[in-house]
């Protein structure tokens, strides 16, 4: 009994640290509202929360504390994976003008790691933590690679032809399909091993120049595939 409640409490704690993160700064009856707990449920959890350093109180309003914020930036899927697309993709974005992040797939999402804002802001944030619908460029290329592994429900029936084409490829194209105005082209991510860590991918508002870009975008890959080492 006292696990469940324990993991009831977690779960309700973590919830609210999403909501929080969503909503950037929030009062406690709208953090309430969103998480469906009760509001002395919520106003208890966050004091918790703040005294952890979690959270932290502005003016009776919540946002996401420095902990939570060390904590965040210490992730990432390689050991080596920041250390070594940080230059590659300020030089790729700086050459190009587009804007360029690093992604992987989590919870059925494409999660931006690391990035460099350009030509695609405001539309496409390139902040670490921005989150996408799977099917973008970057999440097509990691879910033909990764494969059944990611728990991303029903797939689209040409899914089989367009992953097969995606690795035989070794790249993946999005032509305005998630965001209109938006286009872009991502490449795997590998190690040493060949095991796919993550996917670089560059953004765009000019569709026509994805094919221009797709070759620049495959050197760049390898070289911050090249720095990641093997297992």
């Amino acid at each position: 009994m006292g696990s469940v409640t324990g993991r009831g409490v977690l779960e309700g704690a973590f919830g609210l640290l999403e909501a929080v993160r969503e909503a950037q700064e929030a009062g406690l009856t709208a953090l309430a509202a969103e998480t469906g707990l009760p509001k002395a449920t919520t106003h208890r959890l966050l004091e918790q929360l703040v005294s952890l350093g979690a959270v932290e109180r502005h003016r009776g309003r919540y946002r996401i504390g420095p902990r939570m914020f060390r904590l965040g930036h210490g992730w990432q899927p390689h050991p080596r994976l920041r250390a070594a697309a940080q230059g590659p993709i300020r030089e790729l974005a700086a050459a190009t003008g587009a804007s360029v992040g690093v992604c992987v797939l989590r919870d059925h999402l494409t999660i931006v790691v690391s990035g460099v804002g350009g030509e695609a802001e405001p539309l496409v944030s390139m902040r670490p933590g921005s989150t996408y619908p799977w099917s973008t460029a970057a999440g097509k290329v990691l879910m033909a690679n990764v494969g059944p592994d990611v728990p991303l429900g029903p797939l689209p029936a040409s899914w089989q032809r367009v992953s097969a084409q995606i690795r035989e490829d070794d790249i993946a194209f999005d032509h305005e399909e998630v965001i209109p105005g938006i286009s872009c082209v991502a490449v795997p991510l590998r190690d040493r091993s060949g095991d796919t860590i993550a996917a670089l991918c560059v953004v765009v508002t000019r569709s026509g120049s994805l094919s221009r870009l797709a070759d620049l975008t495959r050197q760049v890959g390898r070289f911050v595939g090249a720095g990641l080492g093997g297992r």
